[in-house]
Order: structure tokens, then C-alpha cells, then sequence
């Protein structure tokens, strides 16, 4: 080869070597580029299997929690139920509490009553302070109320029976005097005579013992016997002179006749 041959030779390999190595620079970023992509694909393709993982989680999560609240919901329900029921044993127990308090408040009062029925008490008659049992006091009662109404048969019966069933009552002084007044109403002057008699006999020293003797001489004036009147007046004055009774003993001697 010629000079000239070998310059040709080596001038077309210095045109070609650019081109050649630009071709396989064109190669090169190609690949890279598809293996950039391919990587992003598959990347994307990991954070798309990653959000359906998550995905199908957070729907596991949701469906348990849906779970929850209907478990919950029960729950409450059932709760509800039992404060329902709660409240109407609270309620049934409220009632029968009241009831057996107005049992045991009944039967108390049942019980006071019958001790009162039964348990002697304290009374105080002209002055005086004594023991009766309740009867006792009820009878005494219900004869001095018939008495002061202006029944004085009833109260006459009712008296004579009370002294039958009493004789040692601490109401027999009050019986006695009350008695004879209601003789003296019914007009029986022989029996009040005995039994302001017997009173003046048993309690000399009583608060009505005064008024027996006066009330003597008042129905021994209704029975038209002024001697008798007169000595039952002497004898008051002279056993209880300064007492009212011998005071309007006075003035009735002063207006019989002799």
C-alpha cells in the first residue's frame, strides 16, 4: 500500500470510530432506561401489592371492629335489660319495705293498745291520785258522761254497777256521791239518802264528805222531814264548820221551819 492508500485508510477509520462509539452509547441509555422503568414498574407493582395488603387489613380491622360494636351493642342492650329489671325489683323492694314497716307500725300500735287495754294508769278525782285499770276507767267515764247528759236512771244503773264490779276502787268516794245525785235526780230520795250515808260514813276526811251531809238534809227536806234536815245540819256544821258546805247548811237551817 501507498502512501497515499494508508492515509485514505487510516482518514476513513478515524470517520468511522465516532460513529461507532456513538451507537453504542445509544444502546446503553436505552437499556439503562428500560431497566429504570422496569424498576419503577415493579416498584409500583410492590407498593400496589403493599396498599392491597394494607387494604385488606384496614377491611379485616373495619369488619372487626363491625364486629365489636354489634358485640357491644349486645352488650348494652343486655345492660339496659338488667337495670330494667333492677329497677323493678328496686321498685318491688321499695314496696314491700313500706309495707312491712306499715305491718310493723300497725302491729305496734296493736300492741300499745292492747297495753293500754291492760296496763293500770294513773288518775287524779278531787284531789286524789290513784291507780285504775283501763276498764275501769272507761266504765267510771262513760257513768259520769251519762250523768252529766241528764240521763240519770241510765247513770244511776251504770253507777251501781260499777261499785258491784269495783268495790275497792280508788273512784269509789266519786261513785258514791255521783250516785246519790242521780237518785236525788231521779227523785229517789231514800236511796241517795243511803249512799251520800255511806259516803260521809267511809270517807270522813274526803273532799265530798261536806256535800254528802248537805245533800242528806236536801232530800230530807224533799221528804218533808225538817227534824231530820235540821240535825243533819247541826251535825255538818259541827264537823266541817268552816267548809262551803256548812256555810249553805246555815242558810238552809235559817229557812226551815222548826
Amino acid at each position: 500500500m501507498n502512501r497515499h492508500a494508508m492515509g485514505a485508510a487510516l482518514l476513513a477509520a478515524a470517520l468511522s470510530a465516532p460513529a461507532a462509539r456513538a451507537g453504542m452509547f445509544d444502546d446503553d441509555e436505552a437499556r439503562k432506561a428500560i431497566l429504570d422503568l422496569r424498576n419503577k414498574v415493579e416498584q409500583l407493582g410492590e407498593q400496589n401489592r403493599a396498599r392491597q395488603s394494607e387494604n385488606t387489613q384496614l377491611a379485616e380491622q373495619v369488619a372487626q371492629l363491625k364486629r365489636s360494636l354489634l358485640d357491644l351493642n349486645a352488650q348494652i342492650e343486655a345492660l339496659r335489660a338488667d337495670n330494667a329489671r333492677l329497677r323493678g325489683q328496686d321498685e318491688q323492694l321499695t314496696r314491700d319495705v313500706a309495707e312491712l314497716q306499715k305491718h310493723l307500725k300497725d302491729t305496734q300500735q296493736g300492741v300499745d293498745d292492747r297495753i293500754k287495754r291492760i296496763e293500770p294508769q294513773k288518775v287524779s278525782v278531787d284531789g286524789r291520785e290513784f291507780m285504775v285499770e283501763p276498764d275501769e276507767k272507761r266504765l267510771y267515764d262513760e257513768a259520769i258522761g251519762t250523768f252529766r247528759s241528764g240521763q240519770f236512771p241510765e247513770a244511776a244503773g251504770q253507777l251501781a254497777a260499777f261499785q258491784k264490779r269495783y268495790p275497792a276502787s280508788g273512784y269509789n268516794e266519786s261513785v258514791l256521791f255521783w250516785l246519790g245525785n242521780a237518785y236525788y235526780g231521779k227523785r229517789d230520795y231514800k236511796n241517795a239518802i243511803v249512799s251520800f250515808r255511806s259516803l260521809a260514813a267511809s270517807y270522813p276526811d274526803g273532799a265530798r264528805a261536806p256535800e254528802a251531809l248537805l245533800s242528806i238534809a236536801n232530800c230530807q227536806v224533799e221528804l218533808k222531814d225538817s227534824k231530820g234536815a235540821r240535825k243533819t245540819i247541826g251535825d255538818l256544821v259541827a264537823s266541817y264548820p268552816k267548809s262551803e258546805a256548812a256555810q249553805a247548811g246555815r242558810e238552809r237551817l235559817a229557812a226551815l221551819k222548826p
